[in-house]
């Protein structure tokens, strides 16, 4: 089996790290917080004392950290991983981040001789938890059909977006929808409830009618419709709150690039940041019906 190096242990990280091992593979793992190294252990993988050791060796180099700042510092900085894989190997990033800073680390592997792929997420804690997530993946075709067998051990949907940094185009653009739907569907629910609506009535209603979308159907922000979503576990565990800001931030960011509209991508990231601004980051995304209810915002739902 290939052996595998692994950074960023957080709420993704790890249980895609947990489906590797699952699947017989040496991963040798980093992260910067002592408790996830521990759990990571504890679920086979071997720990290193820095970032820039996971690539010793490694086959596949698999990242996952929060921002694209310290995708490119992790890889691309003096003394980064790029200069220590060895030849042949294969950088993943799987973070979500802007389109030029995949396209950079792109360029910066290219100069080293390691093929990259940007391969951001969709799916959730739940999904990486399952092993179902859609892996949406930037880069050379040969170099994704290396990999797929590396994928498709922690998900259900891998799809080749294009060339270098299309995968993280693929998922600015499947964040911005999530984030403006998630909403809607909160305004909706929200709504009908105080037309006199049983939210479970109106989820059965709207699930077979034009207004259906995974929001309402999968991942509805009404507690218990649905026993395992982060709106029935008092909104925790699952996507911040604060990472859908960020994503709708490189949608915007995006947008100004490309001389695009986002009228609706604009009022999202302005009420993410009012709900993020009260407190309520770390709670999961759908947590904002809560401010769309006008109840308090961090407060767990009743």
């Amino acid at each position: 089996m290939a052996r595998i190096g692994f950074i960023g242990l957080g709420r993704m990280g790890l249980p895609m790290l947990r489906n590797l091992v699952a699947a017989g593979y040496a991963v040798r793992a980093y992260d910067v917080a002592e408790i996830a190294r521990a759990e990571a252990q504890g679920a086979g993988a071997e720990i290193v004392a820095g970032a820039s050791e996971t690539a010793t060796e490694a086959q596949f180099l698999i990242s996952m950290v929060p921002t694209g700042r310290h995708v490119l510092e992790i890889h691309t900085a003096p003394g980064g991983t790029l200069a220590g894989l060895p030849d042949g190997a294969l950088l993943i990033d799987c973070s979500t981040i802007a389109v030029a800073e995949a396209r950079s680390l792109h360029a910066a592997g290219a100069e080293r001789g390691i093929p990259v792929l940007d391969a951001p997420v969709s799916g959730g804690v739940m999904g990486a938890q399952a092993g179902t997530l859609t892996f949406m993946v930037g880069g050379e075709v040969g170099a994704l059909d290396r990999a797929r067998p590396i994928l498709q051990a922690m998900g259900r949907n891998v799809f080749h977006a294009g060339p270098a940094g299309n995968g993280q185009a693929a998922k600015v653009c499947n964040n911005l929808l999530a984030g403006i739907s998630m909403i809607a569907v909160s305004e909706a629910y929200t709504l009908g409830q105080r037309l006199g609506l049983d939210p479970a009535t109106l989820r059965e209603i709207v699930s077979t009618s034009t207004g259906s979308c995974h929001a309402l159907v999968n991942y509805p922000p009404v507690p218990g419709l649905l026993p395992n979503v982060p709106s029935s576990r008092a909104y925790r565990n699952g996507f911040a709150a604060d990472l859908m800001l960020k994503d709708l931030r490189l949608a915007e960011q995006a947008a100004m690039e490309t001389q695009s509209s986002l009228p609706l991508g604009s009022l999202a990231t302005a009420l993410y940041g009012l709900f993020c601004g009260s407190g309520s980051g770390d709670l999961d995304y759908s947590a904002v019906i809560r401010m769309i209810e006008g109840a308090p915002a961090a407060a767990p739902h009743p």
